[in-house]
């Protein structure tokens, strides 16, 4: 396809919807805007930085629009001088009416990081870690009223490792989709995709993460406490009382090896591991951060400090 054929409005904000940005805009379609979030003042000088998506764009020579709000009439006159034959949304961060969905020739479509039409909502990638699923994937669907309840065009899925976390999956699934939406915008165009509509009798809501989630229970099996620990990465991070203090944990697994003792007791300490009691086994904790520092590997941690066998984690 080329820019005389599919011409495109695309709308995303964070390192997830870069991929496909670059995949769309290498396979020579017309991105007519790039629509993005505002710019924030994040990091520790608190300095206005652009969104990921809009650094690429500017990389790329695309005009870039930043609308406080995407359904503004203004906006949508806008949009409609456009005249794309898509709209393309990935990770955009607002919800788009029905004014602006019937805009594009041929609709409005989503890169959702999940396999729907189970976990819709806004952090799917995290839900199936904590959860322990085996598997996802990125699916996308045409834009309807409602949240991810659309019809679905295409899907993709992965296998989920025992060691994968949110990172991990975030950036694997960022590339499948950058891969698939090219092909089904193709698809979609020449008339060949198929519109499958979702079963929402299973579909259920992958909420919005919170601080208070990533408090350990001792108590939950070792392999729930592994999930919470890979699911929570980056953030708000899984974390757990040591006397006084409150450490993150960063990276955990489980062994079968028994100790006596209770749950959330360290039960060993070697110059490079922390184990910790727990009802089917053992949890090492591998990386760590204490209050105030930065993270670092156990072994590190355990060079320059001490910690007290037998301390029970709260």
């Amino acid at each position: 396809m080329g820019k005389n054929k599919i011409s495109l409005v695309f709308m995303g904000t964070p390192d997830f919807a870069v991929p496909s940005l670059e995949s769309i805009h290498k396979a020579d379609y017309d991105i007519k805007a790039v629509v993005t979030q505002k710019d924030r003042k994040r990091g520790r000088g608190k300095k206005i930085q652009y969104t990921p998506v809009k650094q690429k764009a500017l990389e790329l020579g695309l005009e870039v629009l930043q609308p406080d709000d995407i359904n503004d009439s203004d906006v949508e006159d806008m949009l409609k001088s456009l005249n794309p034959d898509f709209i393309v949304v990935v990770a955009y961060g607002q919800i788009l009416k029905q004014n602006i969905l019937d805009i594009p020739k041929y609709g409005c479509y989503n890169i959702h990081a999940s396999l729907l039409p189970k976990y819709r909502g806004a952090a799917p990638i995290n839900w199936v870690i904590l959860n322990g699923e085996e598997k996802t994937g990125v699916t996308i669907m045409e834009m309807a009223k409602g949240l991810d309840t659309g019809d679905i065009i295409s899907s993709s899925s992965i296998k989920i490792k025992d060691e994968d976390t949110t990172e991990d999956i975030h950036d694997e699934l960022s590339i499948l989709g950058s891969q698939l939406i090219v092909n089904t915008l193709e698809d979609i165009f020449r008339g060949d995709a198929k519109n499958t509509p979702q079963d929402h009798s299973k579909s259920s809501y992958a909420s919005m993460l919170s601080k208070e989630m990533g408090l350990i229970d001792w108590e939950k099996s070792g392999r729930d406490i592994v999930n919470l620990v890979r699911g929570l990465k980056p953030w708000p991070s899984a974390y757990t009382r040591y006397k006084t203090e409150t450490i993150k944990i960063h990276k955990a697994r489980l062994i079968d090896k028994e100790y006596e003792g209770i749950n959330g007791q360290i039960v060993r300490l070697t110059q490079d591991q922390i184990h910790v009691k727990v009802k089917d086994g053992s949890i090492v904790i591998e990386e760590l951060q204490f209050p105030g520092k930065r993270k670092m590997e156990t072994s590190e941690y355990l060079k320059g400090n001490s910690m007290d066998l037998g301390t029970v984690l709260k």
